[in-house]
């Protein structure tokens, strides 16, 4: 996992455990990266299922 790819994860795991799903911009907004690279990260972490469920859950509501 490369440092971005584990920021996102955290995002999510540690929002999740708050009963919250991180919207695109809430990603947008912690990590300073543009929507490209992180549908490009979260589609990585779906496919080497790195917190799936979470991903799609992220996936789905940016769209």
């Amino acid at each position: 996992m490369t440092d971005f790819e584990r920021k996102v994860y955290h995002i999510i795991v540690n929002m999740h455990l708050y009963g919250k799903n991180p919207t695109l911009n809430d990603l947008k907004r912690k990590t300073g990266k543009n929507e490209e690279d992180i549908h490009a990260t979260v589609k990585l972490m779906l496919i080497l299922q790195y917190g799936c469920q979470r991903a799609t859950a992220i996936l789905l509501s940016t769209r």
